[in-house]
């Protein structure tokens, strides 16, 4: 069953939908993890490199890439019948930053994106989502060739608090995305239910 449609003799279920952030640098992989859940056709907002962005958009580790998102990925998937979750990929280079506000609105929770060879170019992004105390989970991008390191590692590297999870994925694998998006609900949740317990206390 998915939206409203039920088998027979069962209620129709409303689920209920939720907004996920993807976030991180340029090129770590925002637009092919998006792509690679959405049970729909994504909507991408990309546009191709031009020599009038060379010194703005650094390709450095990722020179293969011809493509950049200007405005947002948009994807959509159902973890249950009763769960949607709609995917916002926010766009990675610092002259579009200023759109994070405005997608950030309603959202339940992020995943920053790294890549451990430019690890730096997720600062902004954690530095964004922690200012904002909105709950974020940081997903390793595994790429081939890629250096691995240890969670531990990485957390240090990126100066995590300890409640922050760290998980390895796949942008590309179905199965590895919905890990993390179900570990980004799953840390959402219990931050909500930290926050309530703070006040009532």
């Amino acid at each position: 069953m998915i939206f409203g449609r039920s088998e027979r003799g069962k209620p129709p279920v409303e689920p209920v939908t939720l907004k996920i952030l993807v976030a991180g640098g340029f090129g770590v992989g925002k637009t092919t993890l998006v792509g690679a859940v959405s049970e729909i056709r994504p909507l991408r907002t990309e546009e191709f490199l031009t020599e009038a962005g060379r010194p703005v958009d650094d390709t450095t580790g990722v020179e293969g890439k011809h493509t950049t998102t200007v405005a947002m990925d948009f994807g959509r998937i159902t973890l249950r019948e009763d769960l949607v979750l709609y995917l916002f990929g926010t766009p990675g280079q610092e002259r579009f930053w200023f759109m994070w506000d405005e997608l950030s609105e309603g959202a339940l929770g992020a995943v920053v994106l790294a890549d451990t060879r430019r690890l730096e170019d997720c600062f902004a992004a954690v530095d964004y989502f922690e200012r904002r105390a909105i709950p974020f989970v940081v997903g390793v991008n595994c790429f081939e060739g890629a250096p691995r390191y240890p969670v531990q590692d990485v957390r240090r590297a990126l100066d995590l608090d300890d409640h922050v999870p760290v998980l390895l994925t796949d942008a590309r694998d179905r199965e590895s995305v919905k890990d993390v998006l179900v570990g980004v609900v799953q840390h959402a949740m219990l931050v909500g239910a930290e926050r309530r317990q703070t006040v009532t206390t």
